[in-house]
């Protein structure tokens, strides 16, 4: 659990268990993405750890850093867009009157919501 020199383990676990810190190994992680502005940060062969202290979760990550694979983000849809349909953007154009292009770009502010794109675009 955490590689201390001179602590048993199992008495680290009891000490923190009395202070009320649950501690337990996250199994089955093949990899944790961090998306961020600046660039997203993987970590491979990661070894996580979960604790609740408090009542507020905590993750551990330890692993090796390494760039998001391309072949799987090429042509991938970019963080925070939205895919809308033909169908709804022509219903949006159609119920505000206007036209196909500012329908569209509605739906994508709206995320996705029919009804807010209206909305916003009736102003």
């Amino acid at each position: 659990m955490f590689p201390m020199k001179g602590i048993n383990p199992k008495q680290m676990e009891r000490m923190m268990r009395q202070m009320g810190v649950k501690v337990e190994e996250v199994e089955g992680v093949e990899k944790v993405v961090m998306y961020r502005a600046a660039g997203d940060i993987v970590i491979t062969k990661p070894q996580v750890t979960k604790m609740k202290i408090m009542g507020k979760t905590t993750f551990q990550v330890v692993g090796e850093e390494s760039p998001l694979e391309k072949s799987k983000s090429e042509g991938a849809q970019p963080r925070g867009s939205v895919e809308v349909s033909e169908d709804d953007v022509e219903l949006v154009a159609t119920q505000a009157k206007t036209s196909k292009e500012k329908a569209r770009e509605a739906l994508i502010a709206a995320k996705g919501d029919i009804a807010e794109a209206i909305l916003s675009l009736s102003k």
